[in-house]
């Protein structure tokens, strides 16, 4: 299933977003930089686009880590996930956070992260007296894990 999303370049240098698979649900975003920059360990540097984007009304973009970026460099959001809402028109960046023991370089044109574009729910939240009962009921982390 294909959806028109309109793309606006802020600098002339930014590279639209692109599938490395026909099936691939995450489209690479890129790094668009003036100059390299350095990553260091525990440390989380806001990585540029050089794009905004209409996502449509009842969608939203999901940044998500690149894994070869995250296993081979430490490489990743440093909100584990990122959330660019519908009627956002600003550019779209990337906190990247360096989780490993070295330091990290990010040139421009690099593949920094992947957007998953998707429908969401906007909840109505009802205050209630009672929940209905479940068999999980109450049971939290780990609770559903065999014994």
């Amino acid at each position: 299933m294909k959806s028109e999303v309109r793309i606006k370049k802020l600098n002339d240098n930014a590279v639209i977003p692109t599938y490395g698979t026909e099936y691939s649900a995450g489209a690479d975003l890129y790094a668009c930089l003036e100059d390299k920059i350095c990553i260091n360990p525990g440390e989380t540097v806001l990585v540029k686009t050089g794009l905004a984007m209409e996502i449509p009304a009842g969608y939203a973009g999901f940044i998500y880590a690149r894994s070869g970026l995250a296993t081979k460099k430490g490489l990743a959001p440093a909100n584990k996930v990122g959330v660019v809402d519908a009627d956002y028109r600003g550019e779209v960046m990337v906190a990247l956070h360096n989780h490993g023991s070295e330091a990290v370089e990010v040139e421009n044109g690099e593949r920094i992260a992947q957007m998953v574009i998707a429908p969401f729910l906007t909840a109505e939240f009802v205050l209630a007296d009672e929940l209905e009962d479940t068999v999980r009921g109450a049971g939290g982390f780990g609770s559903t894990g065999s014994k």
